[in-house]
């Protein structure tokens, strides 16, 4: 576990943490421009000093201020990835990568690195001639090297365009399926972060606002500033438990005897996926319907009703079914109609579910 609890003042904002994190998996931090979030990562690292706090992975202390401990950041065995790639451009890439090594090479761990970012054929190369997502791959590569217990990154895909971005997203794909360590993951993209993430905590002038598994925080009010009435969905893990043996659709639990159908996905029977459901695509009935051309028809339960806060013509409903929450916008006039009700059974039809690139591979 990644213990933090530290406050800093940065101008007029007061950054104050008070967080329990995992001790492994893509943790993201979110949140506007000035919140905190790098300065976050900075004081975890060792680049800055809380003005008070402590920080503790697991039994290792990295900071105490009441103790006087503040381990500077070669001794907390943490890797730091930048937003640009930081290369010794006097070295190859090979060279770069085995800087991260501290002298001390260790070739099999070097070539599941080199494996995992499919950089073998850049090793000769120097950083001038490779393009934004290969330096990145490289950056990634040597802080790996480095045999961190902890990966930091801000923002590593902020300085490049859309093709290297989508040159890049696999790689990370892959580090995050990858690694056992925590990656605590700087980014102000909310599809990065729906792609990646097991972890979500959110800042918002200083102050953590939301924190917990991807998919709760994803479906709370905190998210609801970011998210226009479009884009609101719930996020849901998922277990494969069946392909169609005649139409080119994939079955998934969503709970005993729940079954989902989403569009054919090229994971074997048990494997888990992550699928998005947005709120506009979920309607509700009181009467399981009929010979009807949606093929997710579900029971539910009425959880929450409640006013949009940014929109008036929405109203926000909250719906149980199996273990997982599913979120619907209908309108006030249907709300009214339907006279719903906390509690209520009904069923929901849900017109289209989208899943994760990584899913679709």
């Amino acid at each position: 576990m990644l213990a933090l609890n530290f406050v800093k003042q940065l101008g007029q904002t007061r950054l104050d943490v008070d967080l329990r994190l995992p001790a492994s998996g893509i943790i993201a931090i979110f949140g506007r421009s000035g919140a905190g979030k790098t300065s976050f990562i900075n004081i975890v690292s060792g680049l800055s000093k809380p003005d008070e706090g402590h920080i503790a992975f697991g039994e290792h202390v990295l900071c105490d201020t009441w103790q006087g401990i503040h381990l500077p950041p070669e001794k907390r065995r943490i890797g730091y990835v930048f937003q640009d790639a930081r290369l010794f451009p006097h070295y190859t890439v090979k060279g770069n990568l085995l800087y991260g090594n501290h002298g001390k090479p260790d070739p099999e761990l070097f070539s599941e690195v080199v494996q995992l970012l499919d950089i073998s054929h850049l090793l000769t190369r120097y950083p001038a001639s490779l393009s934004g997502g290969e330096k990145q791959r490289v950056a990634i590569g040597r802080a790996l090297l480095s045999k961190p217990d902890m990966l930091l990154m801000d923002e590593p895909l902020a300085s490049l365009d859309l093709p290297r971005k989508q040159e890049l997203m696999p790689y990370l794909e892959s580090l995050a399926k990858s690694v056992s360590i925590p990656v605590l993951y700087v980014s102000h993209s909310l599809d990065e972060i729906l792609r990646l993430a097991d972890h979500m905590v959110v800042l918002d002038q200083g102050k953590v606002i939301g924190n917990g598994a991807l998919t709760d925080v994803w479906a709370s009010s905190v998210m609801r500033p970011w998210l226009s009435a479009r884009e609101q969905s719930s996020v849901l893990q998922l277990k494969v438990t069946e392909h169609h043996p005649s139409y080119p659709l994939t079955q998934l639990c969503i709970g005993p005897d729940l079954p989902l159908w989403v569009s054919r996905v090229r994971r074997p029977a048990g494997d888990m996926v992550r699928v998005r459901i947005h709120a506009n695509d979920i309607s509700v009935t009181r009467i399981k319907p009929v010979q009807t051309s949606i093929r997710n028809v579900l029971p539910v339960t009425v959880e929450g009703i409640e006013p949009h806060q940014y929109h008036a013509d929405i109203v926000v409903i909250r719906l149980a079914i199996g273990t997982s929450i599913l979120t619907a916008n209908i309108t006030p006039w249907a709300a009214d109609e339907l006279n719903l009700q906390v509690g209520d059974k009904l069923y929901a039809q849900i017109k289209g579910v989208s899943l994760s690139q990584q899913d679709l591979a």
